[in-house]
């Protein structure tokens, strides 16, 4: 006992009792902040224990990498791909096609090249079009379960504004919102049944090839594009070690993706991870990953469901929705051309970034 006492003393002189600690805050906090968007995959009917692959995968990458940017479940992906796919067959092949195709343009380096091409005002008016689409998904789920989802918009809502200066204001808002549904969900409803997952297992998925699901392909690469550009670079901004390249970031979430969606899972893409602000950014980030794979693999996220009801995360979908997207990507996508950033915008919003990605360059060469 004595011999423990004293590690832990010279552990706390040289401030690495400290750093650990930090490090598992961010940790916790990255975790929480992903589980309720695990549900919101579920609701989908995305299977829970193979997108456990996809963290395992991540981890790995980031440890051989040395990556600051980790990756886990991403709302806008995830409501882009369930509500662009009629069945699991769909929305599992649109992820994993759109997944070779951006791990081919993260393996030859090409991700930069292309937002060079297309410009950063149809970029941002893609992500601002995604966050309109998140906005109005996280209106149906209040509209669907108003009590849920009403009380989660009002605590994300008085949070956000608490919290807005705070790095971590979307943890907080995700973390309150969540919780407050579900004391509200337990006081108001006495039964609530777990999400049931279909074929929750390691299971080849069918492919289906079609119009719609080789547009929702293309709609999930223009969307990641935009989004491990944005999402990685205010990630990597944060660390003070480490490597950051959004080529192997775009590799890492590619090959996720195709080894979840082979077998029924979600997608797993870059996401703005407090994980990176930690003394020890890149182990906090495989940690993280490998904390949710093991959560995922055991089983427990359905059950989890049981106490927190799907609409819980409807206001946490608002708040980024308008905002951390709309609200700080319409403005940049409109400043340099807004005819140009506007139809991307619109496009976006109301059928799919690919077309959205074709509107704005279409405008562009007829130079309006």
């Amino acid at each position: 006992m004595l011999i423990i006492q004293l590690f832990f003393i010279f552990l706390e002189e040289k401030g690495i009792m400290t750093n650990i600690l930090t490090d598992i805050l961010a940790i916790i906090g990255v975790v929480l902040n992903g589980l309720p968007q695990g549900l919101l995959a579920l609701t989908f009917g995305f299977a829970s224990i193979p997108t456990a692959m996809a963290f395992f995968i991540g981890a790995i990458g980031n440890t051989l990498t040395q990556s600051v940017a980790p990756i886990s479940f991403q709302a806008e992906t995830i409501t882009y791909a369930g509500s662009a796919g009629k069945n699991r067959s769909e929305r599992c092949t649109m992820i994993f096609f759109g997944a070779v195709i951006m791990a081919l343009i993260g393996a030859f380096g090409l991700l930069t090249k292309i937002v060079d091409f297309i410009g950063e005002d149809i970029a941002f008016g893609m992500m601002a079009g995604v966050g309109i689409i998140l906005t109005k998904a996280a209106m149906d789920m209040i509209k669907k379960d108003k009590l849920a989802g009403g009380v989660s918009l009002a605590a994300a809502l008085i949070t956000y504004f608490i919290t807005r200066n705070d790095s971590n204001t979307l943890v907080y808002t995700i973390v309150i919102s969540v919780v407050a549904s579900c004391i509200a969900n337990a006081i108001f409803k006495k039964e609530k049944e777990n999400i049931v997952v279909v074929d929750d297992k390691f299971m080849r998925q069918k492919f289906t090839i079609n119009a719609n699901v080789i547009m929702g392909a293309l709609g999930m690469v223009c969307l990641n594009i935009g989004s491990n550009i944005s999402f990685g670079s205010i990630t990597a901004s944060m660390a003070s070690s480490g490597n950051y390249n959004v080529d192997h970031l775009t590799l890492i979430s590619s090959l996720a993706d195709m080894g979840s969606s082979f077998f029924g899972g979600a997608p797993v893409e870059s996401i703005i991870s407090a994980t990176a602000s930690a003394p020890h950014p890149v182990w906090a980030g495989v940690a993280m990953m490998v904390v949710i794979g093991v959560i995922l693999i055991m089983g427990v996220l359905p059950k989890i469901s049981k106490y927190v009801p799907a609409s819980s995360i409807a206001g946490f979908l608002f708040v980024l929705g308008i905002f951390k997207t709309v609200a700080l990507d319409a403005p940049a996508a409109l400043a340099a051309n807004a005819a140009v950033g506007g139809s991307t915008l619109v496009v976006t919003a109301v059928t799919n970034p690919f077309l959205g990605m074709v509107a704005g360059i279409v405008v562009r060469m007829l130079g309006i």
